[in-house]
């Protein structure tokens, strides 16, 4: 993406769609993975590399980089640097869920909503005994 013009400090003019530099190197990594250049399992380029390819600042590639751990195209080792995260199915990358974490936030989101709904449908089905009982359509002999 050549000729992208990034504002000071890396804010967005009101309503602008400029994306920011961060989010320019998250989307030329993510290409690069999509189209195999990186694989899973690959380590990611360096924070230097990357400084010097794109010629932004050290803050400007970390946040690239948490961005990409937060959507699931990357993990972190400690001691060994960011690696490409392994996905069960390399297509599911091009899908609607490609920016989804892996087992991450939005993993963790959907299983909260999933019991959620199931305390809610439980609640309501203890509500109901309670009313039975309460009516009297559910007196046990003694």
């Amino acid at each position: 993406m050549t000729g992208v013009v990034v504002g000071r400090r890396g804010r967005r003019p009101a309503g602008s769609r400029v994306p920011l530099t961060f989010e320019v190197i998250a989307e030329i990594l993510r290409e690069r993975i999509r189209s195999g250049g990186l694989r899973p399992g690959d380590a990611l380029p360096t924070q230097a590399v990357l400084m010097r390819e794109f010629g932004a600042a050290s803050l400007t590639v970390q946040k690239a980089m948490v961005l990409l751990k937060q959507e699931g195209w990357a993990v972190s080792r400690p001691g060994k640097g960011a690696f490409v995260a392994h996905h069960d199915d390399p297509d599911d990358l091009d899908g609607p869920e490609a920016t989804a974490p892996i087992g991450g936030t939005t993993a963790r989101v959907e299983e909260l909503e999933r019991a959620l709904t199931e305390a809610a449908q439980q609640i309501a089905d203890l509500r109901g005994r309670v009313e039975a009982l309460e009516t009297g359509g559910g007196k046990r002999a003694h």
